[in-house]
Formats: structure tokens, C-alpha cells, sequence
């Protein structure tokens, strides 16, 4: 049982690296900064970082040990998620991004807004109040 559970982690990892790199060539493609590192080729982790304005940054990693979403505005960490959570919040800014065609300084309100707007819906409270 146990050996069939860490199988189904390793292909989820994998699956989630894939995925982040997809991302990452979607939002460089419509003028974001973004990027999708990994080691190797086994795909079993990834560091996935895009920045949506000026000073306004998203970190993303992924491991066998876990997974973390990360939120800074001007150096300073707003919000960190793990887990599920983390994943959730990942959707929620590839669902954004669906509907944004390119990066202008409009877009990048709107983006940061309605990500703000669906972590108070969802109950995530930010680690550093934002300055608003």
C-alpha cells in the first residue's frame, strides 16, 4: 500500500512540474516576468516565481517535501500557503490568467485585486498587513 502511495506522490509532483512550466511560458508569452526552474530530469521538484507589478512577487516551490506558495510585495512576505492551500491559490492565479490577454499596468491591478478579493473569500489571512 505504502509503495502505491509514494508512486501516486512521485507522478503528482510530476504532474505539478509539468504544469508550472506550462504556466510559466503562458505568462512570459502575455509580458510577465516569469520562470520555472527544476532539477534534473526527473521532474520530482520546481521553483516557479512571476512577478505581477512592480515589486509584487509570487514564489511557488515544489518537492517530494512538500509544497509552498509564497506572496511578497516590496521584500516583504504577505503570505505563505502549503499544501493544498497552496495549490488552491495556484489556481486561483492560473484562472486570472485565462482571462488576461497581456501585461499591462491595468491588468496588473485587476490581477493583484481579484487575487486579494479570493483570499478573503476563502478565509487566507495575510502574514504582513497590506497597505492598501
Amino acid at each position: 500500500m505504502f509503495f502505491r502511495l509514494a508512486e501516486q506522490h512521485r507522478q503528482f509532483v510530476k504532474d505539478l512540474v509539468m504544469n508550472l512550466q506550462a504556466l510559466a511560458i503562458v505568462l512570459e508569452n502575455r509580458g510577465y516576468l516569469a520562470s520555472c526552474y527544476t532539477c534534473g530530469n526527473q521532474m520530482n521538484s520546481a521553483s516557479f516565481m512571476v512577478s505581477l507589478s512592480n515589486n509584487h512577487l509570487i514564489r511557488f516551490l515544489v518537492s517530494d517535501y512538500g509544497i509552498t506558495w509564497t506572496e511578497m510585495h516590496e521584500d516583504r512576505e504577505l503570505m505563505k500557503l502549503e499544501g493544498a492551500e497552496a495549490i488552491a491559490q495556484l489556481q486561483d492565479l492560473a484562472d486570472l490568467v485565462k482571462y488576461r490577454i497581456s501585461k499591462t499596468r491595468e491588468d496588473a491591478k485587476i490581477m493583484v485585486s481579484l487575487l486579494k478579493d479570493r483570499q478573503k473569500r476563502s478565509g487566507i489571512v495575510p502574514s504582513v498587513p497590506v497597505r492598501g
